[in-house]
C-alpha cells in the first residue's frame, strides 16, 4: 500500500479539478487579454473563478484578489511592496513577524534587514503558538506591517490571527496574514480576521501547483512586485495562466464546501493515528490538537533522527516530511522544536504527518501498523536511546 501523508506540503489534484481544467489546454486556449473571441469567450470563465476565489476567502466585491504563481510570490509581494511603498517613503521602519513562519516570509524579513530594516521575531510557547501579550509589547508606532501566520505549516498550530490584527490595527500597523495552512481546513474569512493582506496557494487545497493568490482588502496600499503589464487589474503583470486559474477557483469551492467532512472525519482518522504514536513511549506531539487545523500531526520521537524515520517509512511507501516541504533539503534542526525551547537532540526528531479528504481509513491503519515497528527497529539501532 502507498500511503500519502505530506499533503501539507503539496495535496492531489480533486479529479473534480483536472477534468475542469482539461479543456483550457487545447480548446479555450485564447489570451483572454485579447480583443478576439478567442480571448473574449474565457473571460466570464475566469470571472466565475474569482467569485469562487472571493467566497472562498470571505472577501467584499470591492476587495483586491490576485492571482499569481504561488504563495511565496503573495508573500515577497507584501513584504517587498510594504518596504518600497511605506518605509523608503515614510518614517515607519519596523516589521513584526513569528519565528515560526514559512521561508519565504523569514528570506524575505532577513533581505530587508539587509536593507536596515528592523525586524521584531515574536517567540512562541511550549505548544508553538504566538501569544498576544508578546505582539502587544512588539508592535509599535514605528511598525509598517506585522505578518502573522494563521495557521503553521509544520504543527497545524491555530493563531489568534483576530486579535493579532486588531493590535496592528490599533498601532497604525498593516496586517499581513500567511493563511496556506488555513484554507480548506478550517473556516476562513479574511474581512472578519480583519486582514489587510491574505495569502494563499492553490496546491495546498487540491488545486494544481504554480498557482496562487494575495487579498487585499479596500483602502490597505495595493502592492505590485511584477511590473510590466495591466493584468489583474494592474496589480500583477502576467498573462493569466487561464487552466491553473480556472482549477484553482472550483478547487476552493469544493474546499469550503469539504469543511465540515474536514473537522469531522478528517480530524477522527487524525486522532486516530496521534493516539497510536502517543500511545508510543518518548513520543510527544506540539500543540494541543483542539487548536490545530484538523490534519496536521508534528511529533518527536525520541532516539530516532527525522531522517531516519523518513528514509524507513519511504520503504515502507509510507511519505512523511520533517518539516516545510520548502526547507526539506535542510538538515538542521527543525525550527519549531528549537523556537519551543525544546533540547538539541529533540530537535532533530521531527517527524510531520499531515492527511487529507483522500486520506483511508484503511491507509491510517496501514500508517498504525508501520510506524511504531519502524521507531521500535530504528530505537535500537541508535546508541543515544537508553
Amino acid at each position: 500500500m502507498r500511503v500519502y501523508l505530506d499533503n501539507n506540503a503539496t495535496t492531489m489534484v480533486d479529479p473534480l479539478v483536472a477534468e475542469a481544467m482539461r479543456p483550457f489546454w487545447s480548446e479555450l486556449y485564447g489570451n483572454p487579454n485579447s480583443l478576439h473571441q478567442f480571448g473574449m469567450e474565457l473571460r466570464p470563465r475566469l470571472r466565475n473563478a474569482l467569485d469562487q476565489l472571493y467566497a472562498g476567502i470571505g472577501a467584499a466585491d470591492e476587495d483586491d484578489v490576485v492571482v499569481n504563481g504561488c504563495a511565496s510570490e503573495s508573500n515577497n509581494t507584501v513584504l517587498l511592496g510594504v518596504y518600497f511603498e511605506i518605509i523608503k517613503r515614510g518614517n515607519k521602519n519596523h516589521i513584526v513577524t513569528s519565528s515560526v513562519e514559512h521561508p519565504s516570509i523569514r528570506a524575505s524579513c532577513a533581505f530587508l534587514e539587509s536593507l536596515g530594516v528592523k525586524v521584531t521575531y515574536l517567540p512562541v510557547n511550549s505548544e508553538g503558538a504566538v501569544e498576544l501579550e508578546s505582539v502587544r509589547e512588539a508592535v509599535r508606532d514605528e511598525t509598517a506591517l506585522v505578518s502573522v501566520m494563521w495557521a503553521n505549516n509544520e504543527t497545524g498550530v491555530i493563531f489568534p490571527v483576530k486579535e493579532i490584527a486588531a493590535i496592528a490595527r490599533e498601532k497604525g500597523a498593516l496586517f499581513h496574514t500567511d493563511a496556506v495552512q488555513a484554507i480548506g481546513k478550517i473556516p476562513v474569512n479574511a474581512r472578519d480576521a480583519g486582514a489587510d493582506y491574505l495569502t494563499f496557494s492553490g496546491h495546498k487545497f487540491h488545486a494544481p501547483k504554480g498557482v496562487g493568490g494575495l487579498y487585499m482588502r479596500r483602502g490597505a496600499p495595493k502592492l505590485r512586485l511584477l511590473h510590466g503589464g495591466e493584468h489583474m487589474g494592474g496589480l500583477r503583470a502576467g498573462t493569466v495562466n487561464v487552466p491553473l486559474m480556472i482549477g484553482m477557483g472550483l478547487a476552493m469551492e469544493l474546499a469550503v464546501k469539504n469543511l465540515d467532512y474536514e473537522l469531522k472525519e478528517v480530524r477522527r482518522l487524525k486522532d486516530k493515528l496521534e493516539d497510536a504514536l502517543i500511545a508510543i513511549e518518548n513520543v510527544f506531539v506540539v500543540g494541543d490538537r483542539s487548536r490545530r487545523v484538523p490534519n496536521t500531526i508534528l511529533a518527536s520521537v525520541r532516539g530516532v533522527e527525522g531522517e531516519s524515520m523518513l528514509w524507513d517509512l519511504n520503504k515502507n511507501s509510507i511519505a512523511a516530511s520533517t518539516g516545510s516541504a520548502c526547507a526539506s533539503e535542510d538538515l538542521a534542526s527543525n525550527p519549531i522544536l528549537t523556537a519551543i525551547g525544546a533540547d538539541k537532540e529533540l530537535a532533530h526528531t521531527a517527524i510531520r504527518l499531515s492527511l487529507s479528504r483522500f486520506t483511508t481509513e484503511a491507509e491510517i491503519n496501514y500508517a498504525i501498523n508501520v510506524i511504531p515497528r519502524a521507531i521500535e527497529r530504528l530505537r535500537e539501532i541508535t546508541i543515544n536511546y537508553k
